[in-house]
């Protein structure tokens, strides 16, 4: 009997293991899918746009930058380059931001509050100011985002 124990109990316990690691362990966590692809840069100063009628809105302005470029934005250095001077007060550290901040204020500039208001409007506003970054910036830009939105 102690003989045929010393060769059931080795058997029993590998099979509970067996069982445990296939059966009843959850599998081991894969790693997440990013939600968003890229690096979100915010401009640093809030827009003051002057809208039609009179009107008027304050906006913040994010930007998702493509990931394969998103590591050199704000890095670019030339050979020839003196060290980058301390950008104006409000300004980040993109170094074509005055561009973008021109492209968002021109195309926003007169447009009516209820554009900005409307969701449908709001996302074709912010799809004609991506089309501009695309065509006239070297910024590789991928989502344009209204983060904040008050109209008077």
């Amino acid at each position: 009997m102690k003989d045929k124990l010393k060769f059931i109990i080795p058997i029993v316990l590998i099979a509970l293991g067996g069982v445990y690691k296939f059966v009843l362990a959850k599998p081991p966590a894969k790693a997440a899918k990013p939600k968003v692809a890229g690096t979100l840069y915010v401009l640093p100063k809030d827009f003051l746009i002057n809208l039609e009628g009179g009107r008027y809105a304050k906006l913040s302005v994010a930007l998702i930058l493509e990931p394969a470029k998103a590591a050199s934005a704000g890095n670019v250095k030339h050979a020839s380059a003196a060290p980058a001077a301390k950008p104006p007060e409000g300004y980040g550290l993109e170094p074509q931001e005055a561009l973008i901040r021109s492209i968002v204020t021109d195309t926003l500039t007169g447009v009516s509050a209820g554009e900005l208001q409307e969701r449908k409007s709001r996302k074709e506003l912010q799809h004609k100011i991506l089309e501009r970054l695309h065509k006239e910036t070297d910024v590789h830009v991928s989502e344009v985002l209204f983060t904040d939105l008050a109209i008077q």
